[in-house]
């Protein structure tokens, strides 16, 4: 991410009087440019990694390969490897990740959302829970969770919803929509709108009632976390945005905190039941599933 840059000025302001003068000449916007170096915002990709100031409890700055604050409206995307544990922070309490996997080596594969609900039979989704695709293989897993108010139902905003209920939608506005801001992230990674599977949610409930219609319970509140352990290599996009579901009028979204470190052991420790406990079969054999696919490919 480029470093942080002044403040925006209000839509139809002029440049101030320096600043013009100083950025009239290449020398002088090079200089300008250079002058923003290891500046640093609230709303940032931290690289490397390392230079994180929010790293987690526990988790040594150095180790990481990704840290990151998703500002609210915003959305990121990264490529990461197998045995990578993502952890994601809703340090206010109204972030809202609405999440994709696509394989990093075979991009046809990616999330599933039908499987991920039908075949570990839970709807809902927690700690052990695997992301599925649509090949019987698990990406990733949810291996962490102190939220536990998460959506896999009502998938993300789109164009039409936001601008029916915000007024705009696209990407630079005040309320983005979550498949706008997928779309830039798939975009980057030379993917196409026809790569936007539906999405799962985090951070905000959703819940089914007896009549199958689906309720609004909203968020934990803030410093929830939920950690996921990827099972391939990954191409991670995230939309921080508002739930399609959420009752209050006005747009309303908070930061997300973006971390991720090696932890290959975990998979390991997942698959012998030590890390969130006895694995259901359905997700042992999705487990069986991806190494095997692994192996064929030369990959383990």
């Amino acid at each position: 991410m480029p470093p942080s840059t002044p403040a925006p000025r209000a839509p139809g302001a002029p440049l101030t009087s320096d600043l013009r003068t100083s950025t009239a000449t290449t020398a002088g916007a090079r200089a300008h440019a250079r002058a923003q170096h290891g500046r640093t915002a609230d709303h940032m990709r931290h690289v490397p990694a390392s230079s994180s100031p929010t790293a987690p409890d526990g988790v040594p700055a150095q180790s990481l390969v990704w840290s990151e604050t998703v500002a609210p409206g915003g959305y990121t995307t990264a490529v990461l490897a197998r045995g990578t544990r993502i952890r994601m922070t809703d340090v206010d309490g109204d972030a809202c990740a609405h999440l994709l996997l696509h394989r990093a080596d075979a991009t046809h594969e990616r999330l599933n959302v039908a499987d991920t609900v039908k075949v570990p039979w839970q709807a809902y989704l927690g700690p052990g829970h695997p992301l599925l695709s649509g090949f019987g293989r698990v990406l990733a897993t949810v291996v962490g969770d102190t939220s536990g108010h998460h959506d896999a139902l009502a998938g993300t905003t789109t164009r039409a919803s936001n601008e029916a209920k915000y007024g705009a939608a696209a990407p630079e506005s005040p309320s983005p929509a979550g498949r706008e801001l997928l779309l830039l992230a798939a975009l980057k990674n030379g993917l196409r709108q026809r790569d936007l599977v539906p999405s799962v949610s985090f951070f905000k409930s959703v819940r089914a009632d007896g009549d199958g219609v689906l309720q609004w319970h909203g968020s934990a509140g803030a410093g929830g976390a939920v950690d996921l352990l990827l099972h391939v290599d990954a191409i991670v996009s995230i939309a921080n945005t508002a739930h399609p579901l959420d009752p209050r009028p006005q747009f309303t979204c908070s930061p997300l905190q973006l971390h991720a470190w090696p932890a290959a052991s975990d998979l390991d420790l997942l698959a012998a039941g030590e890390l969130v406990g006895e694995l259901g079969p359905e997700h042992r054999q999705a487990i069986a599933n991806t190494d095997a696919d692994l192996i064929a490919r030369g990959v383990l």
